[in-house]
């Protein structure tokens, strides 16, 4: 099978997955299917950054961290959202941007964009926009936002490469990126790997710490930080487990 082929079959897998999520009620969703590493996968916002969030937009995340707080987001920038889902985090950023600030929400599923710009739509908020495509080849401009973030989406990229430069194309130069992912401390047990929809499940695609790193570097990036969404460091993250890990750099 071809690499471009094999593309193609994870991608309409994960599209599968998460066009069924977007069907779903907000409490049935999660962001792992039920497996022995799910608690490992999925975590929760604080409930302060939520307060002003109706709670039927509160409850959508199908993320593994916050990367909303990472990002420290400022009055008037504008923000771009790697597989914007329910659109629960441009939600989040809108709010912390204001009404001089921009998001953008970018996702290939049409049922989650339906859901996310009904939830803009009940949030009150002028300042956001969606737009379907890959995050491969994002339909942005070049040097167009200030901060990059993601949330449990590029493990499910078929080409974290072309994700890593595509961030790296669309920041603005000291533009900044922060992302909560799924990542390993070394080669991923073989049995995780292999689980079934383990891509749309967020494991199979997971990147070990050391690639994700390198992969940054080669997209130009710089201050790059590698740490567990849980607290703590790296040192006590189990070899071979998939663990929900925030990821900031930045662009010179």
């Amino acid at each position: 099978m071809s690499e471009r082929t094999e593309a193609e079959r994870v991608r309409e897998e994960v599209r599968k997955y998460y066009a069924k999520q977007g069907r779903l009620e907000p409490e049935a969703q999660s962001c792992c299917e039920p497996s022995p590493s799910a608690q490992s996968c999925c975590q929760s916002y604080p409930v302060e950054l939520l307060e002003a969030v109706p709670p039927e937009v509160a409850g959508i995340s199908l993320g593994c961290g916050n990367p909303i707080s990472a990002a420290a987001l400022q009055a008037g920038e504008s923000v771009l959202d790697l597989g914007s889902g329910g659109g629960l985090d441009c939600i989040l950023a809108a709010r912390l941007v204001g009404p001089a600030g921009r998001v953008i929400g970018v996702d290939m599923t049409e049922e989650m964009l339906a859901r996310a710009r009904a939830n803009v739509e009940r949030a009150g908020l002028n300042n956001v926009e969606f737009r379907q495509g890959l995050i491969e080849a994002l339909p942005v401009e070049s040097g167009r936002v200030e901060a990059v973030i993601s949330n449990c989406v590029i493990n499910l990229s078929p080409d974290k490469p072309a994700v890593l430069r595509e961030i790296a194309r669309v920041l603005c130069p000291g533009g900044r990126l922060a992302v909560a992912d799924i990542a390993t401390q070394g080669p991923m047990q073989e049995d995780l790997r292999t689980m079934k929809d383990s891509w749309a499940a967020c494991i199979a695609g997971a990147l070990t710490v050391d690639e994700y790193t390198a992969g940054l570097k080669a997209a130009g990036f710089v201050d790059i930080v590698v740490t567990p969404a849980s607290g703590g460091t790296l040192d006590q993250v189990g070899s071979g487990l998939p663990f929900s890990a925030l990821i900031t750099a930045r662009k010179p």
